[in-house]
């Protein structure tokens, strides 16, 4: 089932438990969707890693909202937004762990032959593509430059 059927699934499932939080972001998620499907010179049907771009950049503005609502004391909105996060996470591959990440970025560093700093970019290529949706490119930018200077 693609994730935007089980995304109508469940805000049925939400508006039959009237759980007001998970419908707001239910209907957020959907929303993005529908708009990169309508995009001009996108396909009609979004593929895996398209639908985990989405959920990521939605977590992503939440967090920054909430981080914001938080500076300015209030706690209500960031509140909000947290809750959110939450139910959008719920979609998204679990995320690997610290060990499993760095496991990854080594094979990675291995397999492109890069020895130091200067090859960062050509190991952040191939890194942020095979690890698209299981880790942030923040964690996979810190790891990469831990790993090449060693």
């Amino acid at each position: 089932m693609s994730l935007k059927e089980t995304i109508n699934t469940d805000i049925k499932k939400a508006m039959l438990a009237k759980k007001k939080d998970d419908l707001r972001a239910l209907r957020a998620i959907k929303s993005m969707i529908m708009l990169a499907e309508t995009e001009k010179g996108s396909a009609s049907e979004l593929n895996e890693e398209q639908e985990i771009k989405i959920l990521q950049k939605a977590v992503k503005q939440r967090k920054e909202s909430a981080d914001m609502y938080q500076s300015q004391n209030r706690e209500d909105l960031a509140e909000i937004e947290l809750s959110e996060v939450a139910v959008i996470e719920q979609y998204l591959p679990q995320p690997l762990s610290e060990e499993e990440l760095k496991a990854a970025i080594t094979s990675i560093i291995a397999e492109t032959g890069a020895e130091g700093p200067k090859d960062m970019g050509k190991v952040m290529g191939v890194a942020t593509k095979s690890l698209a949706g299981k880790a942030d490119g923040k964690s996979i930018s810190t790891m990469v430059k831990t790993l090449l200077n060693q």
